[in-house]
């Protein structure tokens, strides 16, 4: 089924999409609070508390998974003819490395001062981050260190892989788009059973699963470029007038039953990505529709879109926060620590507020100024007189819903 209000492909293609840049806080909270879930929920000892685990838990995958998708999305949403390799990889590069090597930075000297062991291997892949291409749990799960950065290193390799697949994906018949998106998604739900051909052993720390699964799974970023092929495809069916028009509420209703159903029937590691990918792709589709035909969504107000802007900055703050803040998880006993529900509830208050002043102060003082001095290359020299070089329609200005996690 078309759909005859959405404006021609070059028109939708130019639309802000300021709804999916308010998302992109939802996503980011969800792993922030499934981190800080992650740790006062077992000091508690509450049961009705303890009933919530598997829903707090499950949210922080859930958020990665929007980022990913959502990225390959709008990353082929605002392609532009003209654009050159180059100046591609130059502007991915300085959206994620000024806000990582500062906070890198960060954690090395707050991991000296609390006494924690600064070792190669809980460094020097995250720096450069390829951390998530080598399955050692000291490399990816050291809790002193900024582990949120593994998804990077995934997407990395989305930015690498995106000028040549996006020809690729163009090649694909208009009216085969939604069978390749379907295909993607199965292989997405596919992978967690493709992942019990590697060993059972050995086991994650305070988990059940076993390691070289998980990893393959959640952490191998050939495994999560499926979710950014995803993003891509569903752009690409949007762009050329294939969308469905599912209604977003329905879209949210299937996501949430997506993401319920792999918080409590099912095993941990089917939460990771495979049942709630496609229906993710199906609520970003939505938004961007809606926003398209000027629709309100409740996520594209200027406070939803300021939030989104520096949820970039949240995501790989956070962790420091949660780690040498006031839930103090990189001490040796944090485990072990047992505190009241109201405490505990403060204390993630305070790791939430802290997180996003951080955030503020991180995307305004390291981000925006980067991007401003050097996501772009100086204009040519010209003679005197003659005409001033056209800018690329790649390099628009204005502001774009893309994401990094």
């Amino acid at each position: 089924m078309t759909a005859p209000n959405i404006p021609p492909v070059a028109e939708r293609a130019t639309s802000r999409l300021p709804s999916l840049t308010g998302m992109r806080f939802v996503a980011a909270l969800l792993v922030v609070l499934s981190h800080v879930g992650m740790v006062i929920l077992p000091r508690t000892g509450d049961s009705w508390l303890t009933g919530l685990e598997s829903v707090v838990y499950t949210a922080g995958p859930t958020g990665v998974v929007f980022f990913f998708v959502l990225s390959g999305f709008v990353l082929t949403w605002v392609a532009r003819p003209g654009d050159t390799r180059p100046r591609f990889w130059r502007r991915r590069l300085l959206k994620i490395y000024p806000n990582h090597l500062v906070t890198m930075g960060v954690v090395v000297v707050l991991m000296l001062l609390a006494g924690n062991a600064v070792t190669f291997n809980n460094t020097v892949p995250t720096v450069f981050l390829v951390q998530s291409w080598i399955p050692h749990q000291e490399v990816l799960l050291n809790y002193t260190s900024n582990v949120p950065t593994w998804s990077l290193a995934c997407e990395l390799l989305f930015y690498a892989a995106f000028p040549f697949l996006l020809p690729l994906l163009r090649r694909i018949p208009v009216d085969r788009l939604w069978h390749w998106a379907c295909g993607t998604g199965l292989a997405i739900g596919a992978m967690p059973f493709v992942a019990l051909l590697l060993p059972a052993q050995p086991q994650m720390p305070h988990s059940p699963l076993a390691w070289w699964r998980e990893w393959f799974v959640y952490y191998f970023p050939l495994t999560r470029l499926l979710e950014f092929v995803l993003g891509m495809l569903v752009a690409l069916v949007v762009l050329n007038r294939r969308w469905i028009r599912l209604p977003l509420p329905a879209a949210v209703v299937l996501a949430l039953g997506s993401y319920l159903a792999g918080s409590y029937l099912l095993p941990e590691v089917y939460s990771q990505a495979a049942l709630t990918a496609f229906f993710l792709a199906l609520v970003i589709a939505a938004t961007a529709t809606a926003d398209v035909e000027r629709r309100r969504t409740g996520f594209g107000g200027r406070t939803f879109v300021f939030l989104g802007e520096i949820s970039y900055a949240l995501y790989i703050v956070h962790w420091l926060v949660v780690s040498y803040g006031p839930l103090g998880l990189a001490k040796p006993d944090s485990w072990m620590v047992e505190s009241t529900v109201a405490e505990a509830l403060w204390q993630g208050f305070w790791t939430v507020v802290i997180s996003l002043v951080a955030a503020w102060l991180l995307y305004r003082l390291v981000e925006l100024p980067a991007m401003r001095r050097w996501s772009r290359p100086s204009s040519a020299p010209r003679a005197p007189g003659g005409p001033k070089p056209a800018r690329p329609a790649a390099e628009d200005t204005r502001p774009k819903a893309v994401t990094r996690v």
